[in-house]
């Protein structure tokens, strides 16, 4: 008989372009009834527009586990770094790069 609460390993390859990564500092999120959509980008400074890097489309059930997923990470940094402070002022969004939203001047 089969043990059906054993966690199943799962083996994980991963491109050496991706394992590099990609900079994202706002995070834009949509959804419909069938699937999230996550964008990342990266806003930087004296940049007119933010430019996507990354989109990552999920099931309603695979972004509920991606949130429970984080809150569990989030929640374990803190205990072993400290509490993450939020500086920005909050205006309705998730993340608000450089503050105020004034456009830096070189």
């Amino acid at each position: 008989m089969a043990d059906n609460n054993k966690p199943q390993q799962i083996q994980i390859n991963v491109d050496p372009a991706v394992a590099q990564g990609i900079y994202s500092n706002l995070a834009l999120i949509a959804h419909g009834p069938t699937e999230f959509v996550f964008d990342f980008a990266a806003m930087l400074p004296a940049m007119p527009k933010a430019n996507v890097g990354a989109r990552v489309v999920m099931a309603p059930e695979h972004a509920k586990r991606l949130l429970l997923a984080l809150q569990d990470n989030v929640m374990k940094y803190e205990q072993q770094f400290g509490t993450i402070q939020i500086t920005a002022p909050q205006t309705g969004r998730t993340i608000a790069p450089f503050g105020n939203g004034n456009k830096g001047q070189a």
